[in-house]
């Protein structure tokens, strides 16, 4: 194989569609490929552009959407088009490359979240997207693509009703040796600069958008885990102040702690003692993967690769999305004794470690391999087509 480039917004260290690709990345040359990036830096547009408020926030990342998916698909083709012997993965917007990484439906994502059509016309670039992604399955944009769990696949074609290139499934993988089980001291000294007791079970809960991931959910199930701290971990200024004001509302602003955006979550994760994820929606959900890898039993819904990967009573459990299971859960494993902690620490771990990103650059590395077997001359690298 000649080399690899991976087309997406942005390619860095961390979690989200940046952090699988820079991961990929690394494995890709740690295998010996030579492998390129295209990002929005590479088009020529930058991406990192603070905002003080919410609204702000969403106008930015729209225009980031929309000029990507666009400007940058041109750009893009041109850009493979001077490496036709290149094989190519796209994650997200850009609609040119090989292969697309489907890191989330969109259309799914409202659906679950409820009033489906006003959240879609609400947004302009909701529709956007919908038309774009359409055009992107059902034509020959691209010649495969890569769905992260059985069930995002059948998503897929629930979604679309019928998927013209052919959908392998990869699940995300994560950094064992990054991502892993932190000392006491690390653990005390995160808690103290939080202002949480050594002494209290810690659930942290990780993303940005507070309300499909359930956050309101995660609150309300403190009423029946009254020995439990939740740590929320993302969230802009605006976000936060929303949802403190729902804490006060519950009565349990003094057990609720937000750490706002921090760069790099394993200090949270370590010391916490169980990751609340009532999302409505994941494409993967690598935060679950994240969590284990730490030895941080897992509660979530079933969404994403939770159901693939959480096994109940073993390394976290499967809740219905509402407060009442969420918060049983939380309580049962607060009432754990130190013996009992050790050895779900130590299962999460466990299932972790069958999922490195190793084996993920792998199985990525195979279906490159098998596409530039088949690949003709009178396809060149990044071509597209109209759908038909």
């Amino acid at each position: 194989m000649t080399r690899i480039v991976q087309i997406a917004p942005s390619i860095e260290p961390g979690s989200g569609v940046a952090g699988v690709a820079f991961a990929l990345e690394q494995e890709f040359r740690a295998a010996g490929v030579p492998v390129e990036r295209f990002t929005a830096a590479e088009a020529g547009r930058t991406l990192d552009r603070p905002h003080r408020t919410t609204l702000g926030l969403h106008v930015a990342r729209a225009g980031n959407v929309v000029w990507f998916s666009t400007v940058g698909t041109r750009r893009a083709r041109r850009y493979l088009a001077e490496r036709p012997d290149a094989i190519s993965f796209t994650h997200n917007d850009v609609m040119a490359g090989d292969v697309y990484v489907n890191h989330g439906l969109l259309q799914a994502a409202m659906r679950a979240r409820g009033n489906y059509a006003w959240r879609m016309v609400r947004n302009p670039v909701h529709l956007f997207t919908a038309v774009r992604d359409r055009v992107r399955y059902r034509g020959r944009t691209h010649r495969a693509v890569v769905a992260l769990t059985g069930g995002e696949a059948r998503l897929l074609t629930e979604v679309y009703g019928r998927v013209r290139p052919p959908v392998t499934v990869i699940p995300n993988g994560v950094d064992i040796e990054r991502f892993s089980p932190g000392d006491a001291a690390g653990r005390a000294g995160v808690r103290h600069e939080l202002g949480i007791a050594e002494d209290v079970t810690v659930a942290v809960f990780i993303g940005h958008e507070f309300e499909r991931k359930g956050l309101h959910l995660a609150i309300e199930a403190l009423d029946r885990a009254t020995g439990v701290v939740l740590l929320v971990v993302g969230g802009t200024a605006d976000m936060i102040r929303r949802a403190g004001a729902q804490t006060r509302r519950a009565g349990v602003a003094d057990r609720v702690v937000f750490a706002g955006e921090r760069p790099d979550p394993v200090p949270l994760l370590r010391a916490s003692d169980v990751l609340v994820l009532p999302s409505a929606y994941e494409a993967n959900a690598l935060v679950v993967l994240e969590a284990l890898a730490c030895g941080v039993p897992v509660v979530s819904t079933r969404v994403g690769f939770a159901p693939d990967i959480v096994v109940d009573g073993e390394n976290g459990f499967l809740v219905e999305r509402n407060a009442a299971a969420i918060g049983a859960r939380l309580a049962e494993l607060d009432a754990l004794d130190a013996e009992s902690r050790l050895a779900w620490r130590t299962r999460a771990r466990r299932t972790a470690e069958r999922h490195s990103w190793r084996e993920v650059a792998a199985r990525y590395l195979a279906l490159a391999r098998e596409l530039e077997a088949q690949r003709t001359p009178d396809r060149p690298a990044g071509a597209a087509e109209e759908a038909t």
